[in-house]
């Protein structure tokens, strides 16, 4: 079954996990068997530490704090699913509840 990343993007909140409202850790919490009954998997999924913890490394080796790209969301985790096609995944990501932000699916290279 072909897997997909699905990119969860948020505004970072001043105290990170602790600031997510009760309610929305709940709905995240709920999407683990959503997603079976859809007969997809979740291979991986990550948190990830706030971005003052990034380091991103330039062409040339130039190592710079933070992450890549200017702007006022950051990638707060990640999933990777095996779903049947693109449009499971998609349908996969409109599940997670985003605050003030986006959820971008990728289907992943296979090697």
């Amino acid at each position: 079954m072909p897997q997909y990343a699905i990119l969860i993007y948020e505004k970072e909140l001043p105290g990170g996990v602790a600031d997510i409202p009760p309610e929305v850790m709940e709905a995240n919490l709920a999407v683990g068997p959503k997603i079976e009954a859809m007969g997809a998997r979740v291979v991986h999924e990550q948190g990830l530490q706030p971005v003052a913890q990034a380091r991103t490394i330039h062409k040339g080796g130039a190592v710079t704090d933070g992450p890549f790209l200017e702007s006022k969301e950051v990638i707060a985790g990640f999933f990777v699913v095996e779903a049947a096609d693109l449009d499971q995944a998609v349908a996969i990501g409109k599940l997670l509840p985003i605050m003030d932000g986006a959820v971008e699916v990728r289907p992943l290279m296979e090697v």
